[in-house]
């Protein structure tokens, strides 16, 4: 289950274990009412339970890349397992966002 959390300033988005367009609108929405509610600065998609994220997945983190980088914060991506990072390569977004491992 997908589970949204502010620690110091910092929002983090614990994904799914599937991350597809079934879960996606929820998960920007809801992300996205945090980062305006709480004024946070910085996005951390925690990947630990995840094991399939589909192109919407890409849309998630783009959109919140977008919306945070606009406040000059920054988005970051942890616990990725080979698959998730290979597809955080393939699409780009290896560039925009830190993933760490």
């Amino acid at each position: 289950m997908e589970d949204f959390q502010v620690i110091d300033n910092c929002l983090m988005v614990k994904l799914p274990e599937e991350v597809d367009h079934h879960k996606s609108s929820y998960i920007c929405e809801t992300a996205d009412s945090y980062i305006l509610r709480e004024e946070v600065e910085n996005v951390v998609f925690d990947f630990e339970e995840t094991r399939f994220m589909d192109s919407s997945g890409i849309g998630i983190i783009m959109g919140r890349y977008k919306k945070i980088a606009c406040f000059g914060g920054k988005v970051f991506a942890i616990h990725t397992d080979p698959q998730i990072r290979r597809i955080l390569c393939v699409s780009g977004l290896n560039k925009l966002i830190e993933v760490m491992d």
